[in-house]
């Protein structure tokens, strides 16, 4: 690494909190990549006359495979209490071993469940008897992953033609402005409940989307900055020298650049976290039992008689979108062009 990017980091490091934020959100990140081997019905190791099981990753397996009286796929925790007192079959579970669309329902009661450490339901379970815990975290998953796959469509279109606008300028870039002008102006949200009308929508549908109306923003700054760094002496000496259109690009103007596009991606995922959640809130997004932040928070809103469903993903909300704005705050203050600049 040059002395600016050792500096950029050591200035984010002695930003406690976003430093702290990022490794709090890199350790979630690791835990629900491994989500299965957390939050599970499925075992993760069974031993049974002398044979290991892995049932995580193996799937279905019958309940007449460990000896049980039913064909249909192993009730592990069920499992786990026949095997009890037996040392030579045993069986290992997942700190919380229901999934987030197993309906479980309790003797004599009927849901939602508060929370309860003897049923493992740490923090309760929703209207349909899932448990809340599994549904946050497999939530958390799906959105992070989808403001991920988001970030990385509408930066690679946003930077692409937003630097091709203020590089080329003229009739290219008035075109893009009146196009962009046009389309920023067509209601997002009546496209994506006409869509909701007609298909149902799925992951891809909902990102598709999503992409084709969130890449302006972006384009809008790389326009700016491109107009700025294509001004400066730098790139004269470069097109003086006969350098091309793609290495005066790619070689001066877009490592210059970097700061911006680092800055706003902790906002940008923030941004995605919250238009999933908002869509699965009024109904345009996933279907169900898809784990989702958004229907566990219009369930919570539906049945306030069950204030833990909508205290949990609210919590859970806070904290994740504090940590990514935490993140994004020190990433800007470290990146600030100024603080590394020096005139002589």
């Amino acid at each position: 690494m040059n002395s600016q990017t050792v500096q950029q980091w050591k200035r984010f490091k002695s930003i406690k909190r976003g430093y702290y934020s990022l490794i709090a959100m890199l350790v979630f990140l690791a835990l629900s990549i491994f989500a299965e081997l957390l939050i599970n019905n499925r075992a993760i190791l069974v031993k049974y006359d002398g044979n290991y099981y892995f049932p995580t990753y193996a799937g279905f397996i019958a309940g007449t495979h460990f000896g049980l009286d039913y064909a249909y796929e192993t009730n592990y925790r069920d499992l786990k209490k026949h095997f009890s007192g037996q040392n030579e079959n045993w069986v290992l579970l997942p700190p919380i071993p229901y999934s987030p669309f197993e309906t479980n329902f309790l003797e004599n009661s009927f849901p939602p469940y508060p929370p309860s450490i003897s049923d493992q339901h740490y923090l309760g379970t929703d209207i349909a008897g899932r448990d809340i815990f599994s549904r946050l975290a497999y939530g958390f998953r799906l959105a992070i992953t989808f403001s991920m796959i988001l970030l990385a469509c509408n930066y690679l279109i946003g930077i692409a033609i937003g630097c091709a606008m203020g590089f080329w300028g003229g009739a290219f870039d008035l075109l893009f402005q009146r196009l962009i002008e046009i389309w920023s102006n067509v209601p997002f949200l009546y496209v994506i409940m006409i869509v909701a009308s007609v298909i149902i929508p799925s992951f891809w549908t909902l990102v598709f989307i999503m992409v084709i109306f969130g890449w302006m923003g972006m384009t809008w700054y790389m326009r700016t900055a491109t107009y700025k760094e294509k001004a400066r002496e730098y790139v004269e000496a470069a097109k003086a020298l006969g350098a091309s259109n793609v290495r005066m690009i790619f070689r001066h103007i877009l490592p210059n650049t970097v700061s911006i596009i680092v800055t706003f991606i902790p906002f940008s995922i923030a941004t995605g976290i919250t238009a999933l959640t908002a869509l699965d809130y009024l109904g345009f997004g996933l279907p169900p039992p898809t784990p989702s932040w958004g229907e566990l928070l219009s369930q919570g809103t539906s049945n306030l008689q069950a204030p833990w469903i909508v205290t949990s993903v609210v919590v859970a909300m806070t904290i994740v979108l504090l940590m990514v704005t935490y993140i994004g705050e020190a990433v800007r203050e470290a990146f600030d062009p100024k603080r590394f600049t020096f005139y002589e």
